[in-house]
């Protein structure tokens, strides 16, 4: 299996007091595409995302990142070969840029000024920004420091759950807009969570749908808008009414 591989073999997860969030998941993202996760809130998403990155601890099945099961990596060496990218940011207020980006290789102990450049410019920002902190940053400045930092030490497969959903509509398609040509470039393995039918087919090459755990539909964006599934045409229904 490449090195940016993901598998989930008959994936469940079900916390003790709740309802199944998911059920029975078996797929492979297809090495160096962006595969997006569409379905209505609570259809577990974000949860099918997490269990990659072991957020969260499947109750069966399997989740296999670069040949390995998850449960025999260690977490933390883990999350360094996975980046994540979240609505929320995350970034350190009392931290500069340069050091909120930098953080993925300082902790593997591999500081390096000039990659921290490197991941700034493919994500749109001069280097000039280093210097400054977040609160200091636009909205759409932060989400692509936030992506930079993702990018920073390489890894090969990123994360993203609704990294856009706070942005205004120009910000937000400027941001597609950057990240469609940054992946173009990196050829990541990406997995991209979102509520938007738009930017799943502008952003990906495949596309899943989810309800309540299980998948319903998996097809090429190309189709998504011609498939008779009625999953899928419900979905489509209710964006484009």
């Amino acid at each position: 299996m490449p090195e940016n591989g993901v598998e989930f073999a008959h994936v469940s997860y079900a916390p003790a007091t709740r309802r199944p969030i998911l059920q029975d998941i078996s797929l492979r993202l297809t090495p160096g595409a962006t595969t997006a996760l569409l379905g209505r809130s609570g259809s577990g998403k974000t949860t099918l995302m997490r269990t990659v990155n072991r957020l969260i601890v499947p109750t069966s099945g399997q989740v296999t990142v670069a040949g390995r099961s998850t449960a025999d990596w260690n977490p933390l060496e883990l999350r360094r070969h996975i980046g994540y990218v979240i609505q929320e940011i995350g970034l350190f207020p009392h931290w500069r840029v340069e050091r909120n980006v930098g953080l993925a290789l300082e902790l593997a102990g591999k500081p390096s000024p000039r990659r921290v450049d490197e991941v700034l410019a493919l994500a749109g920002l001069d280097s000039s920004l280093k210097e400054r902190f977040p609160w200091q940053l636009s909205g759409g400045q932060r989400q692509r420091v936030g992506l930079a930092r993702a990018l920073a030490a390489d890894p090969g497969i990123l994360l993203m759950d609704e990294p856009f959903g706070a942005l205004d509509p120009i910000t937000r398609s400027e941001m597609q807009n950057m990240l469609r040509d940054l992946l173009q470039q990196v050829r990541k393995t990406v997995l991209l969570v979102t509520h938007d039918l738009d930017e799943a087919l502008f952003l990906a090459e495949r596309v899943l749908f989810l309800e309540t755990g299980a998948i319903v539909a998996d097809l090429p964006a190309a189709a998504v808008l011609t498939t008779d599934n009625p999953h899928v045409r419900t979905y489509v229904a209710a964006v484009r009414r």
